[in-house]
């Protein structure tokens, strides 16, 4: 009956695993796309690398921006599965756009209505993961959510690679299978997550109140502000598709470029996760960044495809030991009714950063070369450890 007991106490949840899947088959979806359309859009419809580098940039803003206003929404409410299925419904009706777009301007229209969709899953989904677990446990569910999230984004561009070999690189026919997967999640959230009963109050104040704001302390907000900093040190991944591209890969082969950045990010972050629940995260983002900074100098560097991989496999190291473990941050500092909030403000911060990083790295590339955007990305990384220097956050450490 003890070890019963402990076992319980010791797994996580099937809720976790669940969202997990169903966070691996949308990325399989999502990474279907998007492995391939930063050099369709460079190379078929002859779009600049500054207009590539807004349209990421604005893309992933706009998923963290709606962030906050679905969060705030989630604590208001008391419910974060509703607004969780929305956002990946949205997502998953928006794939088929991608197939049907004749021009750089209804690409745009997809990927930032198909961002609006991750944005409004965003808050309620990782709010709801702090509300299905322990605190002991927090690091190893983001962890594990974060690892089959990104499984499948190594799955997609893998079997992107195989469709596009089949098929002579025929874009729109990848595109559309990509629309499986995602209902497939949608159905899977439907039907498998049940949301934990919370107390309800008769009535419902503002979470973005004056009242409510002042719950989320320094520490919080020491979180939300070392976040956005980090984004600046990390563009968009698009980059890393341009600079494979520049260095001679071959077209059909270009995911492999999101296989192995994710792989390395699949593997290292379930690990990780559990790690930061046992040891100082101030020590783990500095070594994060450390990872960033050598994966940087390679990707500048390199003037082979391989040295490219090289350096996307570091780069995914990094996220797997960074992202979950700043999630976990963003729980471990907000109060239970604030969680939705506080990853809206959160995600809002880091969604303004990536997208000012990923324009700057579109002009950079365009009048300065690849080496300098990536010596920038480099830089920041730079500034962010010596503020980690100079502000430890031991205090957040378990």
């Amino acid at each position: 009956m003890k070890t019963q007991n402990l076992d319980a106490k010791t797994r996580l949840p099937s809720g976790i695993w669940v969202l997990g899947f169903v966070s691996l088959l949308m990325d399989v979806s999502s990474e279907m796309i998007h492995s391939l359309l930063p050099v369709y859009l460079l190379s078929v419809l002859g779009v600049s690398a500054v207009t590539i580098g807004f349209i990421e940039g604005a893309a992933k803003a706009t998923a963290e921006i709606t962030k906050v206003f679905s969060g705030v929404l989630s604590d208001y409410l008391g419910k974060r599965k509703g607004l969780t299925l929305l956002g990946y419904g949205l997502g998953a009706v928006t794939k088929p756009m991608f197939a049907l777009a004749p021009s750089v301007g209804w690409i745009l229209t997809a990927r930032l209505t198909d961002r609006v969709g991750k944005g409004i899953r965003g808050a309620p989904r990782d709010a709801l993961i702090a509300d299905l677990v322990p605190v002991s446990m927090r690091g190893a569910a983001y962890g594990l959510r974060q690892s089959l999230d990104t499984f499948g984004a190594f799955a997609g561009p893998l079997i992107a690679i195989g469709l596009m070999l089949l098929w002579a690189n025929d874009y729109q026919a990848v595109f559309w299978v990509a629309v499986i997967p995602a209902a497939l999640a949608v159905g899977l959230l439907f039907f498998g997550v049940h949301e934990p009963e919370r107390a309800v109050t008769k009535t419902r104040s503002n979470p973005i109140s004056r009242e409510g704001l002042r719950q989320l302390d320094q520490a919080y907000w020491w979180v939300v502000i070392l976040g956005a900093v980090f984004t600046l040190a990390r563009f968009s991944e698009a980059f890393l598709l341009l600079r494979a591209e520049s260095n001679g890969l071959a077209i059909a082969w270009m995911p492999m470029i999101f296989v192995m950045m994710n792989a390395a990010y699949a593997v290292s972050a379930y690990p990780f996760g559990k790690l930061a629940d046992r040891v100082n995260h101030r020590y783990l983002l500095m070594i994060g960044l450390c990872l960033l900074i050598v994966a940087d100098i390679i990707l500048a560097l390199g003037e082979h495809w391989l040295w490219t991989l090289l350096g996307s496999m570091i780069w995914g190291l990094h996220m797997g030991m960074t992202k979950g473990l700043l999630a976990t941050m963003v729980a471990n500092t907000a109060p239970a009714s604030l969680r939705g909030t506080a990853f809206g403000f959160f995600n809002l911060a880091s969604g303004i950063s990536l997208l000012i990083a990923s324009v700057l790295a579109g002009i950079l590339w365009q009048y300065a070369g690849p080496a300098l955007t990536f010596y920038a990305g480099a830089g920041f990384c730079v500034v962010t450890l010596i503020g980690l220097a100079l502000r430890p956050v031991g205090q957040l450490a378990r």
